[in-house]
């Protein structure tokens, strides 16, 4: 049986079992990924223990639909067999498991998580969240509603002016 496939990924990462340089053998790899700040303020449910085991969250963005086993294993091959044991498929947005990464989604302010500051996310290979975050129609035509509005307010001719006009203002 086929197994699912899939662009967007998500695990965890241990300190004490990844390299020193986990960091720039991530980056060799060569996709975009987004890394937590160290979550060692998480509090624990498990009794006499007052936080959870210290854990980075990545974000991982195949070029290709692939299978969470292939990045489990790329992972692995750079970083160790036992750097990742569980790689998940984002199945909710991509903005939400981002917020995720320092406690700003919406569960994790529902469940009065610690909030991490999002000036200590390290992106590699050029991650840019807004490249991964859709917008349904009712954007769409707001946004083409704006620019036809800029078009008639300023009157714009063709692109080149439309263009220009944006570099200006």
């Amino acid at each position: 049986m086929a197994k699912d496939k899939a662009r967007y990924f998500t695990f965890l990462l241990y300190p004490e079992s990844i390299p020193t340089d986990w960091k720039r053998q991530l980056e060799l790899i060569g996709v975009p990924i987004a890394i937590s700040p160290l979550h060692d303020k998480d509090k624990s449910n498990v009794e006499g223990q007052i936080y959870k085991k210290a854990h980075y969250h990545v974000v991982y963005v195949a070029k290709n639909p692939v299978t969470s086993d292939s990045v489990r294993k790329r992972i692995q091959r750079v970083l160790g067999v036992k750097s990742v044991a569980k790689v998940q498929v984002v199945v909710q947005s991509m903005e939400n498991m981002y917020l995720y990464l320092t406690h700003e989604s919406k569960d994790a302010i529902a469940k009065n998580k610690h909030k991490y500051s999002k000036h200590d996310i390290t992106l590699l290979n050029n991650f840019d969240i807004d490249r991964y975050i859709t917008l349904d129609v009712e954007d769409k035509d707001d946004m083409l509603n704006d620019v036809c509005d800029l078009i008639d307010d300023h009157n714009l001719a063709n692109m080149r002016e439309l263009r220009r006009f944006v570099k200006l203002h």
